[in-house]
């Protein structure tokens, strides 16, 4: 009998991986997800890889999803003079107009409204936080004056970070335009935007992909700006679903703090029932090393016992030595500690009598507690939309997730969902008819063996596609 990884891989595509024959062996080791990182990507190269995930998917009937992620906007210094260096209690002038070569008394920086959105006091964090500048004053133009706290050597181009200023800068740039654009177009299964600060901006992603296509791509929040964690309800509930980018996030606000971050964003995400992803150096020695440190394999642990959907690898899949063996060694990882009871997420049954798709959420909530009392082998279920397969998949019961659609654009969205196996199915006939197909196709694909049990939801009348309202159980 086959056993499901419940906790998704997502692996960042990149030159150590775009070819056929790496991607295809992750794929066999546990790749759930590709992300394709357009800070890197060029169009050419995307539609290249798209079409190869595609056709290896048709190899091994599989049914990876793919998630396109938008760069945003790139805050970074100019150039700077050789041997640079800040020194504690220098003044440094910012120039954000003139494009200057810096030297240890002042910068250029990239952002031209930046001596606007600035405010006395507020720092500035250069080279991922490694130098941190505190504002002293700006002229609202184009020169700011600000005081070395924390100084070090200043190298040209490198990025720089403002945790505490409220900046106009919108999340979408003319690049990220063009990207969705190229990614609606190559129908990718995620959108993911970077620097999200709150609702409007996810809104206004969602504009660019209703202009391109009459079927909306989720979007996934990164968080990753201390703004965004102050929004994060209204956020939420524009979203599909969040990641938890921890390389800015540690970067802008205390590192102490991101672990309970972490958790919170969790039990938020579930609590909404939208996946969340967990990123940034979950297994970083092995860009190198063949072995995880002892601290990346708790790391990875604790993500997956926190109860994530999925757990993201970037360089290490995208420019690291061992692409396919950090994918081998992740999914070991998952396969010890996933069916733990530590991971245990805080649902209650729903509440919301007045909703329309009130009877759908507890005949959802009802089919895990139910399936764990009985021992169901299976929730099986059958979605037009994907909407019970993001119910059930958030209430974390501990048996395997079927879900059966005739929808092909979500076949391999759902397939970033924790538990979810998707296949496609069309056959709608009478209730019982259809109930014994899909039963029969989870047998065949050895998910269920004979005397299991099985709960299976389905709407009636079946042929309607209408949500959700009916629980039956089986034995195969």
């Amino acid at each position: 009998m086959k056993k499901i990884k419940k906790t998704k891989i997502i692996a960042t595509i990149g030159p150590a991986s775009s070819s056929s024959e790496i991607m295809e062996k992750m794929m066999i080791e546990g790749v759930d997800v590709f992300r394709i990182n357009f800070s890197h990507a060029k169009h050419d190269e995307v539609k290249k890889v798209i079409k190869r995930i595609r056709n290896i998917d048709k190899k091994l009937s599989l049914n990876t999803a793919i998630i396109g992620d938008l760069q945003g906007p790139k805050l970074r210094i100019g150039k700077m003079r050789k041997n640079s260096s800040f020194k504690i209690g220098d003044k440094i002038t910012i120039d954000c107009k003139s494009q200057l070569v810096g030297n240890s008394k002042k910068l250029y920086v990239n952002y031209k409204n930046l001596a606007k959105d600035i405010n006395e006091g507020e720092k500035i964090l250069l080279d991922d936080g490694k130098i941190i500048l505190k504002t002293l004053s700006t002229n609202k133009k184009n020169l700011i004056d600000a005081e070395v706290i924390q100084g070090g050597e200043v190298n040209s181009n490198k990025g720089f970070n403002l945790p505490n200023t409220k900046i106009s800068l919108s999340p979408l740039t003319d690049k990220d335009i063009k990207d969705a654009v190229l990614a609606i177009k190559e129908n990718v299964d995620w959108l993911a935007l970077s620097f999200v600060r709150n609702k409007s901006d996810i809104e206004n992603l969602h504009k660019i992909i209703d202009k391109y296509s009459e079927y909306r791509i989720p979007v996934i929040s990164k968080i990753e700006k201390p703004e965004a964690i102050k929004n994060i309800d209204e956020i939420i509930k524009v979203s599909s679903g969040l990641m938890v980018a921890r390389g800015d996030l540690g970067v802008e606000l205390p590192s102490s703090e991101i672990p309970l971050i972490q958790k919170k964003l969790v039990a938020k995400a579930k609590k909404e029932r939208i996946p969340i992803i967990i990123a940034t150096q979950m297994m970083e020695s092995m860009m190198e090393s063949i072995n995880p440190s002892r601290a990346e394999v708790n790391d990875v642990a604790n993500s997956v016992m926190d109860g994530a959907d999925a757990v993201m690898l970037s360089g290490e899949t995208s420019v690291g030595e061992h692409p396919v063996e950090v994918i081998k060694t992740m999914s070991s990882i998952i396969n010890k500690v996933e069916n733990s009871n530590l991971i245990s997420i805080a649902s209650k049954k729903p509440k919301d009598q007045k909703s329309e798709r009130y009877i759908t959420k507890s005949i959802c909530f009802s089919a895990a507690k139910m399936a764990n009392d009985i021992k169901a082998k299976a929730i099986s279920t059958l979605t037009n939309s994907g909407y019970t397969a993001f119910q059930i998949s958030s209430w974390r019961p501990s048996t395997h997730i079927l879900v059966f659609t005739s929808n092909r654009r979500i076949l391999n969205q759902l397939n970033l969902l924790w538990g979810v196996k998707a296949f496609f199915y069309d056959g709608f006939q009478t209730t019982d008819r259809t109930v014994e197909e899909i039963n029969k196709i989870a047998l065949d694909n050895k998910y269920l063996q004979k005397g299991d049990k099985v709960i299976n939801l389905t709407s009636m009348p079946i042929d309607k596609k209408g949500m959700t309202n009916t629980l039956r159980i089986s034995e195969i």
